[in-house]
């Protein structure tokens, strides 16, 4: 049998202010801390533990491309 996708859960521009914040403190919150995120913002911790997988790929791959950039336009030192 095919399994069933959750649907696309849509954050308001609070929860995602929420969010954000909490993850300039912590990049890995524990199931406790994802749990009062969860309270918080108003969504089930698996939505929030989805959010800060997705959010952590999003941090690496911003980081990667930082790094490439540097590399490829250095600071002129005038």
């Amino acid at each position: 049998l095919p399994v069933k996708k959750k649907p696309r859960t849509f954050y308001t521009a609070e929860q995602l202010e929420e969010l954000e914040k909490t993850f300039q403190e912590d990049h890995y919150p524990d199931s406790e801390k994802r749990r009062e995120i969860a309270a918080v913002v108003g969504v089930t911790p698996q939505r929030i533990l989805v959010w800060f997988q997705n959010r952590r790929a999003k941090w690496r791959k911003l980081q990667k491309l930082s790094i490439k950039g540097n590399r490829k336009h250095p600071a002129s030192s005038a």
